[in-house]
């Protein structure tokens, strides 16, 4: 390979010999855009300098390293003879550079207008050793990249002695917007725009019709120039409210942003620059890699509106494509059981949408009709409260405007599903008897799970088959028939609003429901919380739990009371509605780290049990004072509507509990069938199986190589920090149009848990392995049955995810903390350590 490579000779085949940048430039160049000319040293040379460094990873020992070193005398004669005319640009192009997922945007460094051989030569060193910048060493550590694997490339560009210069975004990055070109600009070398130094001239475009939708001026304080000698020199400036680039201009910027998207198929970040003659010049081009992917496969034309059930449901990870896999299919029961047979199940129902490994639900139809606008939102508002409100955003969007208003056929569809699963019975019974109505639904649940083992004898197909059936047939019919009971809570609760007419200060209805009975999930964490005191009893398994790895006790044989536990609720997990994550009796880590976190609480009077006690007194102290309050006949009927709420509200988490139970069983039946497709060799691991789909996994194909792609993603997926909770089609994400109205540091949400408390923030971003000490105020994204072992300990709960009679605000309630859901931002904007109050009577964190 040359150690030379003009750009019209880089294409995507040299990647690992010319870097990530060069490519890009090659590229640019043979589509005939207006690069600068200029060349790279391949990374061969690098390789070559560094020979000696081995497998050190010190970024101080590393750089020393490069810039004692001396370039070879034919290389260095073969940069200088491929110089262009003139001062040149040095920049760094490596090999991880201008990825689809990590931009390494600054992360190396640039020189700007070198002139002369000798000064070209020692800025090619420098840029070398500027792959070990502390920077970039962090950077390449937090998107999981080896080191090792990593080589740099160094591009020589004829230097562009702009009049103005900037960034251009050809999405919009703060609202996701999509054919939307977000340009920057300042007068002289890009240099102050790139590096912040300078406040610019704001635009944003419409690529299209060439309109320009936004100008906000800049300053322009600081520019950067060349120095005839060589460098740069920054210069200040008088405040300037003209802009520095024409209309005209602008949409000549707009529109090569669009040749350039149009070239890659993704949207661009551009580096550009007008030189003194007018002449716009590209100068960088590098994909966008904060926007959220747009959900695929919309059906219909005109814009889409996309709600995100899983951050609804608390997982702000990514699923695996068997938990997507096994979500369309599951969609696909839902679909039938309002009447729309899915003629692919396993594709799922068509309102069923994925992104970036998350689940979606196209909402276009709601936003659409009058019975989806008054009826949807209001539910929201106690399950999650910040995607009602951006919802009702919404509402005003003529592109959404409603076209089905009639409520009748919604009427008689809601009305012949509530018959056909004897809902209205369901509702009646359960008010009539809780427990009951309890028992009926764990008996129906045991019924379902009895069908769920495969023939006997099936072949590999027939298995998977045979799970695809459960996941369409057998988790759906388990809602009609539990969440009425839990839904007859609601209409207790109106009653006795009503009855006590204005005689109910805010938060005392909570009270109520503090302690609730029949709450699989709290009856959970009750047991956990047992277990470890069984384990106390026994100072030598207490201290090995205290002091060893979760991670390495896991690994052990288990304590026989911990086994028995697992017996009861192993089939749960975090993130359990994805059925291709571990379930706790797969790996017990997080089960011991809770375990070890009970064990080092020692104030009795915050023991889980006393507090779960002390919540049940005042549930019922409250139900006796309020009735009390209205007397006579109306206080025995709210005494016995809000008596009858606190014995049904509980029975929530029994229907999720449940479907839980049938996706561990399904689980256990693809980890044989992982077995078998492993034992072949067409998988490395049984658990690879749920890196395919259930199609896939019968295929009969080897399929390793499309697993470790996926791991790959998934990989990268996970270290995503914000998953929007709506989304338009167009990458509108409306939320964030909406958040410039928010007063500046207010943290406000949603009152969940009356009461008040002041103490020390600990923000949590997954609950495997975190610690909490004792009345801790838990921040995190959103909890599900998996993080409310950490409630037991807790002093409040700061979410930002959920509404009043979401998972956490009930746990919350049960086990009397002050709690405030859907605070926008809570676990960027409170910081682990810091003071703060949580007020879950008025909603407010201070």
């Amino acid at each position: 390979m040359d150690a030379i490579l003009k750009f019209p000779d880089i294409d995507g085949s040299m990647l690992a010999p010319a870097g990530g940048k060069a490519v890009n430039l090659g590229v640019l160049t043979r589509a005939g855009l207006p690069v600068p000319p200029g060349f790279c040293v391949t990374t061969e040379a690098y390789r070559a300098i560094t020979a000696g460094l081995g497998d050190v990873t010190d970024p101080a020992v590393a750089r020393k390293h490069i810039l004692d070193a001396t370039i070879p005398a034919a290389l260095a004669r073969a940069v200088v003879e491929a110089l262009p005319g003139g001062p040149v640009a040095v920049r760094s192009s490596a090999t991880a550079e201008d990825l689809p997922y990590a931009s390494f945007a600054g992360q190396q460094d640039t020189f700007l207008n070198v002139v002369g051989p000798e000064a070209v030569l020692d800025a090619v060193r420098r840029c070398w050793a500027s792959l070990w910048t502390d920077r970039a060493v962090a950077y390449r550590e937090s998107n999981g990249i080896d080191h090792r694997t990593v080589s740099l490339a160094v591009v020589v560009q004829r230097m562009v002695e702009s009049r103005t210069a900037g960034v251009m975004f050809t999405a919009n990055p703060v609202t996701g917007r999509r054919r939307q070109a977000v340009i920057d600009a300042a007068p002289g070398l890009g240099e102050s725009v790139v590096s912040g130094a300078v406040n610019p001239d704001h635009f944003v475009v419409d690529p299209d019709s060439g309109r320009v939708l936004e100008r906000r001026p800049g300053d322009k304080l600081l520019a950067v120039r060349p120095v005839p000698g060589g460098g740069v020199v920054h210069e200040r400036a008088a405040a300037s409210g003209e802009p520095c680039l024409t209309d005209g201009e602008l949409r000549e910027l707009a529109a090569l942003g669009a040749r350039v998207e149009e070239l890659y198929g993704a949207p661009q970040d551009l580096e550009w620059a007008f030189d003194q003659a007018g002449k716009l010049w590209l100068t960088q081009a590098r994909p966008i890699t904060t926007l959220f992917p747009v959900p695929g496969g919309h059906r219909g034309e005109g814009l889409r509106a996309y709600f995100c059930f899983s951050v609804a449901q608390g997982v702000f990870r990514p699923f695996t494509p068997m938990g997507l896999a096994a979500a369309r299919a599951v969609s696909a029961g839902v679909s039938g059981l309002f009447g729309f047979p899915v003629a692919a199940p396993l594709a799922g129902a068509p309102a069923f949408a994925a992104a970036g490994g998350r689940l979606f639900i196209d909402v276009t139809g709601v936003l659409r009709s009058r019975v989806g606008r008054a009826v949807v939102p209001r539910v929201f508002d106690v399950m999650e409260a910040r995607s009602a409100r951006v919802l009702r955003g919404l509402f005003n969007d003529p592109r959404l405007s409603v076209t089905r208003r009639s409520v009748w056929p919604f009427a008689r569809r809601v009305a012949a599903i509530t018959l056909r699963h004897g809902v209205p019975v369901t509702f009646v019974r359960a008010l009539a008897d809780p427990a009951g109505a309890e028992r009926r639904v764990r008996r129906q649940a045991d019924a379902h799970l009895a069908r769920l083992a495969p023939p006997t004898g099936a072949s590999l197909t027939e298995r998977v088959d045979h799970v695809a059936r459960a996941l369409i047939g057998q988790v759906v019919p388990i809602a009609p028939r539990a969440f009425p009971v839990a839904a007859a809570a609601v209409p207790m609760l109106l009653l006795a609003a009503r009855l006590l007419k204005g005689r109910v200060a805010p938060g005392e209805l909570q009270t109520v429901l503090r302690g609730a009975p029949r709450n699989v999930t709290t009856e959970m964490d009750l047991a956990l919380w047992a277990l470890a005191q069984r384990l106390r009893r026994d100072p030598a398994v207490a201290a090995r739990f205290l002091s060893e790895p979760p991670a390495r006790l896991a690994r052990e044989p288990l304590p026989a009371p911990v086994r028995d536990f697992l017996d009861e609720y192993g089939h749960r997990a975090v993130a359990e509605i994805d059925l291709g994550l571990p379930r706790w009796s797969e790996d017990p880590t997080h089960v011991i780290g809770m375990l070890a976190n009970y064990l080092r609480l020692e104030d009795p009077a915050l023991a889980p049990d006393v507090l779960f006690a002390r919540g049940v007194a005042e549930a019922e102290a409250m139900i006796e004072e309020l009735a009390g309050r209205v007397g006579g006949l109306r206080g025995r009927v709210v005494r016995f509507a809000l008596g009858r709420a606190r014995e049904l509200v509980g029975v929530r988490e029994l229907p999720k509990f449940l479907i839980v139970r049938i996706f561990a069983a399904l689980r256990a039946q693809l980890l044989d069938v992982g077995r078998e497709l492993a034992g072949r060799g067409l998988l490395d691991a049984p658990g690879d199986v749920f890196f395919l789909t259930l199609a896939e996994a019968k295929s009969g194909q080897d399929l390793r190589g499309r697993v470790a792609e996926r791991r790959e993603v998934h990989e990268r997926e996970l270290r995503r920090r914000h998953v929007p909770r709506v989304l338009l089609s167009d990458g509108t994400e409306p939320e964030a149009l909406a958040s410039g109205g928010a007063a500046e540091g207010a943290l406000t949400g949603s009152p969940a848990s009356p009461g008040q408390v002041t103490g020390v923030a600990r923000v949590v971003l997954d609950p495997v392995g975190a610690h909490l000490e004792p009345g801790e105020i838990l921040v995190c994204p959103s909890t599900d049955p998996g993080w409310t072992p950490l409630f037991l300990t807790a002093g409040g709960l700061v979410m930002e995810m959920g509404g009043s009679n979401s998972h956490g605000a009930v746990v919350a309630r049960e086990y009397g903390i002050p709690a405030v859901v859907g605070v926008p931002h809570a676990v960027e904007r409170i910081r682990t350590g810091q003071t703060v109050t949580v007020d879950g009577t008025a909603g407010t964190v201070a």
